[in-house]
């Protein structure tokens, strides 16, 4: 069973920074990207950031690139989500996929993690 398993998430204050965790068990085969969406009550999913494991290519949305950072380490089957100087804005339950593209659109992913919730307060 492939499962991929967020962690790290919590409440943090504007400005702060937080570390988010996606572990991947299980075959993926030909899945070798990695992605971070978030969702907002109310909102559609969004593309946050991804990281091709094999190379090391990523791809960052406008709203967070210069912000976020992620990598990878593929001996211990973990994708990281650095994200410092926190806006509110980036409130919102954080979804880990996989993907066989390095691509930004949810339709791309065919596997999930249950989320892990960032609270950004103001």
């Amino acid at each position: 069973q492939v499962q991929l398993v967020e962690s790290g998430g919590g409440l943090v204050q504007a400005g702060g920074s937080l570390r988010l965790s996606c572990a991947t068990s299980g075959r993926t085969f030909s899945r070798y990207v990695r992605g971070w969406f978030r969702q907002a009550p109310g909102k559609e999913r969004e593309f946050v950031a991804a990281i091709m494991i094999i190379g090391g290519s990523t791809v960052y949305a406008d709203s967070v690139k210069g912000r976020f950072t992620i990598s990878r380490d593929n001996a211990k089957n973990t994708v990281y989500l650095q994200m410092n100087s926190l806006k509110p804005e980036d409130t919102a339950v954080y979804y880990c996929a996989a993907s066989p593209l390095l691509r930004s659109r949810p339709e791309d992913y065919d596997y999930w993690g249950q989320g892990t919730q960032v609270t950004v307060s103001s």
